[in-house]
């Protein structure tokens, strides 16, 4: 992979905001990482344990949660408690997606069945994501961010952009239209019998099943289906626009993948089971979740992630984002 030492060697569309090189210190290796950040041989053993009964609680609560959702908008049968359940279950698809991510990875789990076996069933196709699909366009992300096989360039090009733009994007997932245009790929997928199509489907007959038993099919509609297509969405662009959006192909990950300093809040929402720490996670993708924010301290403390590279929260890095004039947006 070339190393683009200059935002300016980038192609169009790309590098605007990558730190200056004043942010992006050259102190690696040291005695604890190696020169690309990656921790010592005995630290990153250490640091590469997967926790499979912390796993395996995460999964059960994230299983869980949904129902308690549904079950006391049911109970309290309150205007309010529709809302607040609606939005809880977007932000749900945020907690399938994180667990999901681990075991594209194959760290939730040390036993690689079952670690493909949740990641599939329990945790990606209920929440219509073709795990199989997902995993061979991540790895390609990993081996190489924002290179010739990127699955996500076009999420991730031509910041900043403007604040209009960046409203109507915003306003097209919010309104189910960036979902439905999603939805309808992937009925069309299952109509010709792809197989991680009908997967997901025959998911989604089992869960339509579930509602039916309990006597409210339509809440699968309201409290499963609408929240994916609007509110999901909406989180999913934040989230991985914050995560490379604006950045460069480069050999040091401090130009393709932003950093930002986690809070409760963004936990809550955005970024679920330490997902946010992302520059950790592209440093060594071996590291489960859990296990990141260790790596991470270990980054800040070697001087090679500074406070003039990390945002101090999401929302500066969206104002950052949403920052271009006219004039200087690449389309």
């Amino acid at each position: 992979m070339p190393v683009l030492a200059d935002p300016k060697d980038a192609p169009p569309g790309f590098g605007k905001m990558v730190a200056p090189a004043s942010a992006l210190p050259d102190v690696l290796p040291t005695d604890r990482l190696l020169a690309g950040g990656k921790a010592v041989p005995g630290l990153r053993a250490e640091l590469r344990i997967i926790p499979d009964l912390r796993s395996g609680l995460a999964v059960a609560l994230v299983v869980a949660e949904p129902i308690v959702i549904v079950w006391l908008a049911i109970v309290l049968a309150h205007p309010a408690s529709w809302i607040v359940a609606f939005f809880l279950m977007g932000r749900q698809y945020a907690r399938f997606a994180s667990l999901g991510h681990e075991a594209v990875h194959r760290t939730l789990f040390t036993n690689k069945k079952v670690n493909d076996f949740v990641g599939r069933w329990i945790l990606s196709y209920p929440s219509w994501v073709p795990f199989e699909l997902y995993r061979r366009a991540h790895i390609d992300h990993h081996r190489d961010e924002l290179g010739p096989k990127e699955p996500d360039m076009a999420l991730y090009r031509a910041y900043p952009i403007t604040r209009s733009s960046f409203r109507r994007k915003l306003v097209r997932d919010a309104t189910g239209r960036t979902g439905l245009k999603l939805f309808k790929g992937l009925v069309r997928a299952a109509v010709r019998r792809k197989p991680p199509a009908v997967k997901i489907m025959g998911c989604q007959v089992v869960l339509v099943a579930a509602f039916f038993a309990i006597g409210r099919p339509e809440l699968y509609v309201l409290l499963w289906w609408l929240p994916h297509i609007t509110v999901w969405r909406v989180i999913n662009r934040l989230r991985s626009v914050a995560e490379h959006g604006g950045l460069m192909r480069s050999a040091d990950r401090r130009q393709t993948t932003h950093d930002v300093k986690q809070s409760r809040l963004a936990s809550f929402w955005l970024v679920p089971f330490n997902i946010g720490y992302h520059l950790a996670h592209h440093v060594d993708m071996g590291v489960p979740n859990w296990n990141l924010p260790k790596l991470q301290r270990e980054l800040v403390a070697s001087g090679w992630v500074t406070n003039d590279y990390s945002y101090p929260n999401y929302r500066t890095l969206w104002r950052a984002m949403s920052s271009a004039q006219p004039d200087d947006q690449v389309v």
